[in-house]
């Protein structure tokens, strides 16, 4: 990808909370009765349960549809064996966007952005991706106010202040200095934002994803701060929260549409109980460079649990 000035929109037929639930619940189901039609020769459940992960869950039992490795529960179960692109890794430009969530600390970023970064080579069977985009919580843009970076965040979530950020962004550096990642980019920056940001940074930005909500007019100053500084702008659709406590809790509970992995209201010893913590979620899209294809797309999550 070619760093500028240039603002490249890219369209979506639906908003990413949107497509990211459907997709869940359409793998979830698809597994779920791939392996009610055929099951193992051995039935069977798993033991330590944490979410995608969840993580200090109490012991219970946890449908065979469902893997456990470690500490870690994988709803669905994954065989990475059977997954994998069609051509050369040559061939592809392969972008990943992580979104941290309200209840992600920062002390786990690290640890986070690697697991999130892992799974996604894990899927694709790549040694590297091209771009990784990273979504702070609570930060977002306002085309017309760019400038006063008070008016950029999200009344309701906790805005990182910018020490964080910078720790977050030192992850980012090392996998692109260990060839992990191609390129390292930002979402949500303003120009006041960047010019606090990039002077406390080893390697800049290539990219800022900006999401401009009525699809009209990104503002001249971010334009030309992004010139200045060789920051390709890009647009998306993407929402900050993509993965609201309340949206898992109704994927994976004991509802009318739930898959029965957490517990319900009364408690069940046979499900997963605790509050849920969504903590990331990472997007990832394989394209086909000389068809501009896209060949490959989907999304991993993870959530703690606290009992």
């Amino acid at each position: 990808m070619n760093v500028g000035p240039s603002i490249i929109r890219r369209p979506t037929s639906e908003k990413s909370n949107t497509e990211l639930t459907n997709s869940l619940r359409a793998n979830f189901l698809a597994s779920k009765q791939a392996f009610e039609s055929n099951p193992p020769a051995v039935s069977h459940y798993n033991d330590f349960c944490n979410g995608m992960s969840f993580s200090g869950a109490h012991r219970t039992h946890c449908p065979s549809w469902t893997a456990s490795d470690d500490h870690t529960l994988y709803v669905p179960s994954r065989d990475f064996s059977t997954s994998g692109l069609s051509e050369e890794r040559s061939q592809y430009d392969i972008t990943v966007k992580l979104f941290f969530l309200p209840s992600t600390k920062t002390s786990q970023r690290c640890s986070h952005t690697q697991e999130a970064v892992s799974l996604v080579l894990k899927e694709l069977r790549v040694p590297s991706i091209d771009l990784l985009i990273v979504s702070f919580q609570g930060v977002s843009f306002d085309a017309d106010d760019d400038l006063d970076e008070d008016l950029n965040e999200d009344p309701n979530q906790r805005v990182e202040h910018l020490n964080e950020m910078v720790v977050t962004w030192q992850t980012l550096e090392n996998l692109h200095e260990r060839g992990v990642v191609g390129q390292i980019g930002l979402a949500e920056f303003g120009s006041g934002r960047l010019k606090q940001f990039l002077p406390r940074t080893r390697i800049r930005p290539s990219v800022d994803q900006i999401n401009v909500r009525d699809c009209c007019v990104v503002p001249k100053s971010l334009i030309l701060y992004a010139k200045q500084e060789k920051i390709e702008l890009l647009t998306h659709n993407d929402c900050t929260n993509i993965l609201p406590k309340g949206t898992v809790r109704d994927l994976l509970g004991s509802g009318e549409n739930g898959f029965h992995v957490l517990s319900d209201a009364r408690g069940r010893s046979d499900r997963l109980n605790g509050e849920i913590e969504p903590q990331w979620v990472v997007k990832y899209t394989a394209v086909v460079r000389d068809r501009g294809v896209v060949e490959n797309k989907g999304y991993f999550a993870m959530a703690d649990i606290q009992s």
